[in-house]
């Protein structure tokens, strides 16, 4: 693996929400498969993806939200290719053939609780005959595709790598060293690619700010501290709202993505740094937050715009300071003690302020970390190291809160019937 492989699969365009894009993703796929205009559509998908379909915005579709929504747009969508960019091609007609399939009644969801990565299953009925589509533990990774039961041969574009192979994987199996020395091989590729990233997503910040009382966020030359985390905030809440905006999301989450380049890309800026270094920093940052997404999982019963982005923005900014490993180690034994089981309940308006609360916290991580300064082995789940911490924050969101997400979807389900 080469830091522009890693790149490729982790740093990617997205539209909305990652999770409704991909439920909106296979029933397009399903869709093809069918004949005619859909008449009903069944959904069958894990726990944790249904929590970030619950609630959220999806863009393009006239200020609606939700599961039903994503479902119901992608089965009258014409083209999957997007794959996660696909609420771009909403259209008028699209939200009308969408509403009318929601009018009938012609959409299921089911939650599978027994899955314990990411699955989605879309079966789509048509006048002429029945498509299904089946995404598993990527959101674009097809591992089946049928037409009346009968295999379709997936493309190998959709397909993905296998589980064993995945980039994500890999990176997680690197020591904090081996990151940091992946982290310096960018080319010229690599860094466009970068700013790249950080421009989608400081666009999609400064575009919502207005989502947010007059005021809250400071203007440009504002003190940076309280500047930049409530930017990120703006721009996750933008994203959690529908705006239609494309931004690069980092380790299957845009979150992951606007928190780590918005707060490390305008900290840098604020304080000089040439772009060179800033690319440098960020291509760290990315390398840390899919590293600890890989101890937590893909998608986790912990907050990962806090937790891993936040300790990602931690690594790079220690980076830009000037710390060798003994800071980052310090950085990352901050993080996992101050941020620990901060839940993740669903993707939604909220995690705006989650992600404030991870870029502060990183700030404060990083800066008592280049003064020598880190939680002790000897505080709770804090490990001998960041690699051994890291590890213990991945047990934590495994092992020991696997029963939250049940809490959880309860507690959502019970307000559903009820609204």
């Amino acid at each position: 693996m080469n830091l522009t492989e890693y790149l490729s699969a982790e740093w990617r365009p997205a539209l909305g929400c990652t999770e409704p894009a991909a439920v909106a993703y296979a029933a397009c796929l399903a869709a093809g498969q069918a004949g005619g205009s859909p008449q009903s559509v069944q959904l069958v998908l894990d726990a944790r993806t249904y929590k970030n379909c619950h609630a959220v915005g999806i863009p393009n579709s006239d200020h609606q939200s939700g599961v039903l929504w994503a479902l119901a747009l992608g089965a009258v969508l014409p083209d999957p290719l997007p794959a996660l960019q696909i609420f771009e091609t909403v259209t008028p007609e699209a939200r009308a053939q969408a509403a009318r399939l929601l009018t009938l009644e012609a959409l299921q969801v089911e939650v599978d609780a027994a899955r314990t990565e990411l699955y989605i299953s879309c079966t789509v009925v048509g006048a002429g005959g029945a498509g299904r589509a089946v995404l598993e533990q990527e959101h674009t990774r097809l591992v089946c595709l049928e037409a009346d039961g009968v295999a379709v041969p997936v493309p190998p574009s959709a397909a993905g790598a296998g589980a064993a192979d995945s980039v994500r994987e890999q990176v997680g199996a690197l020591s904090l060293a081996d990151l940091v020395a992946l982290a310096g091989t960018l080319t010229e590729a690599d860094r466009a690619r970068l700013r790249e990233g950080l421009a989608l997503n400081l666009a999609m910040a400064e575009h919502s700010v207005s989502h947010f009382p007059a005021g809250f966020v400071p203007p440009p030359g504002g003190e940076p501290w309280l500047r930049i985390p409530r930017l990120v905030s703006a721009g996750v809440l933008g994203r959690m709202s529908g705006e239609p905006l494309t931004v690069m999301s980092l380790a299957g989450s845009g979150n992951k993505g606007i928190t780590v380049a918005v707060a490390l890309g305008l900290w840098a800026r604020e304080q000089g740094h040439p772009e060179a270094r800033i690319e440098e920093a960020l291509a760290l940052a990315c390398l840390f937050t899919t590293a600890t997404t890989q101890r937590l999982g893909t998608l986790s019963a912990v907050c990962g715009a806090s937790n891993a982005a936040g300790i990602g923005i931690a690594a790079g900014l220690v980076h830009l300071g000037g710390g060798g490993p003994a800071q980052l180690d310090l950085a990352i034994q901050n993080m996992v003690g101050n941020l620990a089981g901060l839940i993740c309940d669903g993707a939604k308006v909220g995690c705006a302020m989650k992600a404030m609360t991870g870029v502060e916290a990183a700030f404060r991580s990083a800066s008592l970390a280049l003064a020598g300064f880190g939680i002790p082995a000897t505080d709770g789940i804090v490990g001998a190291g960041g690699a051994a911490s890291l590890e213990n924050l991945g047990r934590l969101a495994q092992r020991g809160m696997a029963g939250a997400d049940t809490e959880i979807l309860d507690i959502m389900q019970a307000k559903l019937g009820r609204a």
